[in-house]
């Protein structure tokens, strides 16, 4: 075991300077905490699985802009409201007003 000696003085400011930290860190997820809270966020493989559909045809109802999403680290998420409404929508796979057409 290897045992440091520092001063008082360092510590206390090694102390102070860790407390601030965490108060910004809680200052940042209170802000954003209340818009996580109302909703739940999806993401690919769990709408995937939900819609029954293929990360394909999820890809395609991004690009044809029927299903918004927000995009965080390079992973895409999606509201469960919006998923909802999609489905309760029907799925729009088959129908020529956006598009798709069954060939």
């Amino acid at each position: 075991m290897e045992v440091i000696a520092i001063a008082k003085s360092a510590l206390d400011g090694m102390t102070n300077d860790i407390k601030e930290l965490l108060e910004l860190t809680e200052s940042a997820t209170q802000k954003y905490t209340p818009i996580f809270n109302e909703e739940k966020w999806l993401d690919n493989q769990e709408v995937c699985l939900m819609m029954n559909i293929t990360k394909r045809t999820l890809q395609t109802y991004k690009d044809k802009g029927l299903l918004p999403y927000s995009k965080l680290n390079r992973k895409n998420y999606y509201k469960l409201s919006d998923v909802q409404a999609l489905l309760q929508a029907g799925q729009p796979y088959n129908t020529n007003d956006n598009g798709f057409t069954d060939k």
